[in-house]
């Protein structure tokens, strides 16, 4: 192995054939001699340049609807023959295999297919075989070969051409090789995820993930640790699909919030202009309003101090009056499935506020996997896609619910959904009024969220805490009866939780003797 390499031959054969031509017509004006297969050997003659077919390298017709084709010593002997070899060189003259200096390949859009919801069989038939070997071949002689998979490289490959007179360093094989056994990687990643879903197995033996580099970081949540942004190519509405229209580049924490705000909004998007605001990953404001300004002033209203330079999701247009109102305290993202001109020309004013577009709201009740790393291995479990309705409720206290009641425990057991364990959530005709997150302990939590709202009473001038005549959300059951008290002390009326603690029946006696309605769902959130 040496550190340049000369291209005399190529090998090409791609699926997308993005730039494939004019790759093709810079590789033949450095004399480099083209070898492809099927559709792109057909583009590039009819583009008027020489190819010289596979099959006749190979002596073999493409069988079997292109199953076989390249999957012959003289390709990959082509390919995994080193140069420097004796014996390598020996083989490739006596069986007449010439050396292939350059592999270009992107494989069959397996992805894009199931995406599109193809069945089974179709599914199957778009596994690309022989392309990864090629790959792998190549990208493990890169001492030699130099291997591309991905269309955004090509104009890489003729600057190095460029820079090299016509020949390729190590260290760009290198680099080329790492991103060709990745993308195999995550084809192979793509393939047994499908099929595990197709055939229903729930836990496969071996699990595996794969995600395309969306954006370098600065630093992770913290600046000593290094951090980059992956897409998982799923395409689905949210952080990793959205357009940045103006602002400071995105860090590790505007990235994690903003999904937090993002998933929660979208929960809403059937219930009127919604707004969430987010700070560390927990909502310290969630309201629905007659406008998306309204929405807007009530979750900022449950606690404004935390949303100073919070997160701001929103399930509607964005438009002038909440821009406006948004704009009056410091901002770190605003998200939203669509903007106005007028709004973008008020944020425009706002240089740093990262202003975010998102293609349509997230389908909240969509399948999908939760991953958590844990020292040694990986925790996976499916997405918290639990609903509950009106008609899935409990009644258990002598009194029910009223109807007003009734709308506010289905809202705040939405958004106890996704505030962190301990949660405690009180909601008022349809607007949070205390979030308690996180706690060890519940009863904490259920103090907390209160406190805040007598915090909040005072900043508004108000003559008692809005958690007066609350409703209020425990995102798992209480394990005694003080949480509950102390939530009928902070004014709340009626009560949401899972039940299910060995003092039910005392928690419940409790709400009977203050006269609480409370509902049980037979489900809980816990969020770590």
């Amino acid at each position: 192995m040496t550190d340049l390499a000369p291209l005399s031959r190529a090998l090409l054969s791609v699926s997308d054939k993005t730039g494939l031509v004019e790759l093709a017509r810079a590789l033949a004006d450095r004399g480099v001699e083209l070898l492809s297969t099927g559709g792109s050997a057909k583009l590039l003659r009819d583009e008027g340049l020489s190819v010289r077919d596979v099959s006749d390298l190979t002596g073999f017709p493409e069988m079997m609807d292109g199953r076989v084709k390249t999957l012959h010593p003289k390709v990959h002997g082509g390919l995994l023959a080193l140069r420097d070899d004796s014996g390598h060189v020996s083989a490739m003259e006596e069986h007449g295999i010439v050396p292939i200096d350059l592999l270009v390949v992107n494989l069959y859009p397996f992805e894009e297919t199931v995406a599109g919801g193809a069945d089974y069989d179709t599914a199957i038939e778009n596994i690309d075989i022989g392309g990864p070997a090629m790959i792998r071949a190549a990208s493990k002689n890169h001492g030699h070969v130099t291997v591309i998979t991905d269309t955004e490289d090509y104009g890489a490959l003729l600057d190095e051409l460029s820079a090299n007179d016509g020949q390729t360093t190590y260290a760009f094989r290198q680099k080329m090789a790492l991103t060709a056994y990745a993308r195999t990687a995550a084809y192979d990643t793509a393939v047994s995820t499908w099929m595990a879903s197709a055939i229903g197995e729930a836990t496969p033996r071996r699990r595996t993930f794969a995600g395309t580099l969306a954006q370098p970081l600065r630093y992770g949540e913290n600046p000593h640790q290094a951090a980059a942004f992956y897409s998982d190519g799923s395409g689905r509405a949210g952080i990793a699909s959205a357009t940045q229209l103006q602002g400071k580049e995105l860090s590790y924490n505007n990235i994690n919030d903003t999904d937090a705000a993002f998933e929660l909004v979208s929960e809403f998007a059937d219930r009127g202009p919604s707004c969430v605001i987010v700070k560390h990953a927990n909502p310290c404001g969630v309201a629905t309003g007659a406008t998306m300004k309204e929405a807007y002033s009530r979750a900022f209203d449950c606690d404004r101090t935390s949303a100073f330079g919070g997160i701001i999701a929103l399930n509607g247009p964005l438009d002038a009056e909440t821009a406006e109102a948004i704009t009056e305290i410091f901002t770190e993202v605003v998200i939203a499935p669509s903007i106005h001109q007028d709004a973008k020309d008020i944020f425009a004013k706002k240089k740093n506020l990262r202003l975010l577009l998102a293609p349509g709201l997230a389908n909240a009740a969509e399948p999908g996997l939760a991953v958590k790393q844990v020292s040694g291995g990986f925790l996976v479990q499916d997405k918290d896609n639990g609903h509950i309705a009106e008609s899935d409720l409990k009644v258990v206290t002598k009194r029910a619910p009223s109807e007003q009641e009734m709308k506010d425990l289905l809202f705040a057991w939405t958004v106890a959904k996704h505030v962190k364990s301990n949660a405690i959530v009180y909601v008022k005709d349809g607007a949070t009024v205390g979030v308690g997150a996180g706690q060890m302990s519940r009863v904490d939590s259920t103090r907390i969220a209160a406190r805040k709202s007598e915090d909040m009473a005072e900043a508004l001038d108000l003559s008692a805490p809005l958690t007066q005549g609350s409703v209020v959300a425990s995102d798992a059951f209480f394990p005694f009866a003080d949480g509950l008290i102390t939530a009928a002390e902070a004014g709340a009326t009626a009560i949401i939780q899972p039940g299910g603690s060995m003092r039910d029946d005392e928690v419940i006696a409790a709400a009977d003797e203050r006269g609480l309605a409370m509902v049980l769902t037979g489900m809980r959130h816990f969020r770590h």
